[in-house]
């Protein structure tokens, strides 16, 4: 998430770059229930938490990318669906130490907000983050915006096909501790599902996988997807995890 930085490769963002291109052709046929939840999903089944009426909160998108694993990056294990996620370095002011999508706050040079802008941060994000480069990635969808209120972001979560597969790891420990995915049967999978609970009081839904506790607007966006993909199997709502203050 930063201000500023210079673009490597020189392949995503830019006053005159290219409108970013999406589409659905060529997904796998597994893939196909998530272009579906893109186009007939609305902002109220993501979260409770809807973009400020009045325009406020800073504009931000994520890159939800879905790769076809073959021994996956950093320690997950096994072949077949997997999503790429990173960890927050534990020096930074908002989310420390938390696993999630990668992404931030748009820059001017990504365009306009309501347009190009959001698919342009996310894609440029990640590059900047984990390395990923970005000429792999077929754009197929949006997810409509929600809001995280703890930080003030309005998120596009960015729905992404990892289609030529690229070597990522932290581009800077300041900012991304590791990088790592996941396979989707491993999210999918009851043993690893649970209640989150924070001391402030709220309660989300959460993942134990990659010797990772995914929570929060990330595991929240995880969870709708797997519902309204149908990959969702039934899970013990009951089983809590407690989150620390400092969380």
């Amino acid at each position: 998430m930063r201000e500023a930085q210079e673009k490597h490769r020189g392949s995503v963002a830019g006053p005159a770059a290219d409108p970013v291109v999406v589409t659905d052709r060529g997904l796998p046929d597994w893939l196909r229930p998530v272009a579906d939840v893109a186009s007939t999903v609305r902002a109220r089944q993501l979260s409770r938490f809807l973009p400020p009426s009045d325009g406020g909160g800073r504009q931000s998108a994520v890159l939800v990318l879905f790769g076809e694993g073959a021994g996956s990056v950093g320690g997950g294990a096994g072949a077949g669906p997997e999503l790429l996620l990173m960890e927050r370095s534990s020096s930074l002011r908002s989310h420390a130490g938390q696993p999630s999508f990668p992404g931030g706050a748009l820059d001017p040079e990504d365009g306009d907000p309501e347009g190009d802008g959001p698919l342009r941060a996310a894609l440029r994000e990640a590059e900047e983050e984990t390395g990923l480069d970005p000429s792999g990635v077929q754009v197929f969808g949006r997810l409509p915006r929600v809001y995280i209120p703890v930080s003030g972001f309005v998120v596009t979560p960015v729905l992404g096909w990892w289609r030529e597969p690229s070597p990522v790891a932290p581009v800077d420990p300041a900012e991304t501790a590791r990088v790592f995915t996941v396979p989707v049967a491993d999210l999918a999978d009851p043993a690893n599902r649970a209640t989150a609970r924070h001391p402030s009081g709220y309660r989300g839904p959460c993942f134990l996988v990659s010797d990772a506790l995914v929570w929060g607007f990330t595991a929240g966006i995880i969870d709708r997807i797997l519902h309204f993909a149908g990959w969702e199997r039934p899970w013990d709502t009951d089983r809590s995890v407690p989150l620390d203050w400092h969380a």
